[in-house]
This record gives C-alpha cells, structure tokens and sequence, in this order.
C-alpha cells in the first residue's frame, strides 16, 4: 500500500521519444553493444567449428566432405562473418582488460578514442580473415 502512495507522488521523467530509428548512441555504447553480440556469435559459432573440425578429422572421407562443404560461397562468407566475430570480441576484451588494469583512463574522451581505434584494428583484422578464407 505504501509502495502505491510513493508511486503516485514520484514526478515521472521518461523519455519522450521512444522511436529506437532516431535514437542516436554514443560510440561507447555500439562498441559495448557489438562486444556482446560479437560473443553471442562466437559462442553459436564453437559448435559449427566443432561439428565441422569433427567431421574432418572423422576419416578421410569425412575431410573430403567438409572440403567440399568449405567451398561454397555463402559457407566462406558464414566463416568470414565467425572470424570478423571473434576478431572484434578479442579486441574489445583486450580493451577492456586495459581499462581494468588501469592502463587506459575510464573517461568519455578515452572511451571514445579506443572504440574507434578498436572499430580500426577489426576493420585491419576482417580483411587479413578475408584474405585467409578466400
């Protein structure tokens, strides 16, 4: 009952715009966004690389399968994608670890600036993963 009283007499400050097409995040928050959706995607893709590592070491029939499986386009593309993944999520982890550390300041400014040089490094490393699956 009390809790009901408190809610009536609270002023309410909400967003007034709830339109997510316009909302405008800041550089930090993608980079944060990204690492956990780049983890989500890594942890999906062990079993893929498992399953696929499995299968080629099965028998030499079994490499001849996932060569074969390998060489197809969208595969390549799927295995880019897996890579690019964990590219960004080692990167962001490291950047993190710095941070923790004490390595690198906890400010926006610094903040902003090693989300952009961590964006860079992924940029660098997508390609090098691009390069090595095609």
């Amino acid at each position: 009952m009390w809790a009901l009283f408190i809610m009536k007499n609270v002023k309410k400050q909400r967003p007034v715009n709830l339109d997510l097409a316009t909302i405008r995040f800041p550089v930090t928050a993608i980079a944060s966004i990204l690492h956990r959706v780049s983890g989500v995607i890594t942890f999906v893709a062990v079993g893929i690389l498992l399953w696929l590592l499995g299968l080629s070491l099965s028998s030499p029939e079994g490499f001849l399968v996932a060569s074969s499986i390998m060489d197809s386009f969208i595969v390549k593309f799927i295995m880019w994608g897996i890579l690019t993944a964990l590219a960004y999520h080692v990167v962001g982890g490291i950047r993190h670890m710095l941070m923790d550390f004490g390595y690198l300041e906890e400010t926006l400014e610094a903040g902003k600036r090693t989300a952009n040089i961590g964006f860079g490094i992924t940029v660098v490393l997508s390609i090098l993963a691009g390069v090595l699956v095609w």
